[in-house]
């Protein structure tokens, strides 16, 4: 298994998880529902901070931090959220997906489990200037409109675009944390 490769001198990351063979799982409201309540759970119950994050139908992009700055922390808590999502996702994918994304899920041969969920690498990549962040904050918010899933980046419902992009803020369904520079 690959290890979350974080920096001890960065505490905030952009993160990518993906679905194992670009399965299309994020196409309605209750797979969805299971990234927003484990990201919530992990602010309050963990010292997540999520910053921006946008939930796209093969994969999800993340802005991240911890609480307290604490990198060892924050590696932890990715790694039991892809845990915990990943055992949840794919029981959703036996119960109400076509077959063929239960074959994908158990298809991978891996030594400590008979199921995946999300592939391997997490493509971490650390922060460390504003226009960096910018660069993959804007990137996040557009990808809906860039891969035609909306007119406007604010519309997608499972991104934080409309937070942060609105005036007034819209929704979000997941807590979210400003970056100050």
């Amino acid at each position: 298994m690959e290890v979350l490769r974080m920096h001890e001198d960065c505490a905030l990351y952009y993160l990518t998880f993906s679905v194992v063979q670009w399965l299309p799982v994020f196409v309605s409201e209750a797979p969805c529902l299971v990234i927003t309540e484990s990201l919530n759970y992990c602010y309050r119950e963990k010292g997540l901070r999520i910053n921006a994050f946008v939930i796209m139908p093969t994969h999800v992009h993340l802005i991240v931090t911890d609480a307290d700055f604490n990198v060892d922390r924050l590696r932890q808590t990715i790694t039991d959220m892809r845990k915990y999502t990943g055992r949840q996702l794919a029981d959703y994918c036996e119960q109400n997906m076509p077959t063929v994304f239960r074959q994908a899920i158990a298809g991978p041969v891996r030594t400590d489990r008979t199921r995946q969920f999300w592939q391997q690498s997490r493509h971490p990549e650390a922060i460390f200037t504003e226009p960096f962040w910018q660069t993959k904050s804007n990137y996040l918010h557009d990808n809906p409109r860039r891969k035609g899933l909306g007119r406007e980046a604010t519309a997608w419902r499972f991104s934080s675009a409309a937070y942060w992009l609105l005036d007034p803020p819209g929704d979000s369904d997941v807590m979210l944390t400003a970056i100050e520079w």
